[in-house]
């Protein structure tokens, strides 16, 4: 009997699965990030496009893979910060979907920050992209951005990586 009732608790304890929210939740803490001191009139600003996947089409256009995305904003200066103004996501349509901070962040020097889109969030669609606003000081290197996707399946998984482009 208690063999019986020792199985019984086995079972409903590994048999119940946890409710995973599908809210986005920081890879870092913008607000800890803030730069919040005056900024050099001598820094350079630029804008950078990354493209990013939440869906890619599979077998026909009817058919779609969910993924996750993880967009990662490197500084890859060895002595220079970097900041970034805006990090904005938009859809498939062109519309803005988030505003993933609103005030200025710092990127220390090799530093890297990432936001992660879990795969459950498809609301990018399958041509979302970012557009991210930096400044950087005239003899740094700019910012380097880039989104790793993936999903998996049983013992089949898909990965893919986009590099961000300078649009101004």
């Amino acid at each position: 009997m208690r063999y019986v009732l020792l199985f019984i608790i086995v079972l409903v304890t590994f048999s119940c699965e946890t409710e995973q929210e599908d809210v986005y939740v920081a890879s870092n803490n913008w607000k800890a990030m803030q730069w919040n001191k005056p900024l050099s009139d001598s820094l350079v600003s630029g804008s950078t496009y990354l493209s990013v996947y939440s869906q890619i089409y599979s077998v026909t256009e009817h058919k779609r893979h969910d993924l996750t995305a993880t967009v990662s904003i490197r500084n890859i200066n060895k002595k220079d910060t970097i900041f970034i103004k805006e990090a904005d996501f938009y859809n498939t349509k062109g519309d803005l979907v988030k505003v993933y901070f609103t005030e200025t962040i710092y990127v220390n020097p090799m530093q890297t920050i990432e936001i992660v889109i879990n795969e459950r969030d498809v609301e990018g669609g399958t041509g979302a992209n970012f557009v991210f606003d930096w400044l950087a000081s005239k003899d740094a290197k700019p910012p380097y951005f880039e989104a790793v996707m993936i999903s998996t399946s049983g013992q089949q998984g898909l990965s893919f990586t986009t590099k961000g482009v300078e649009i101004e």
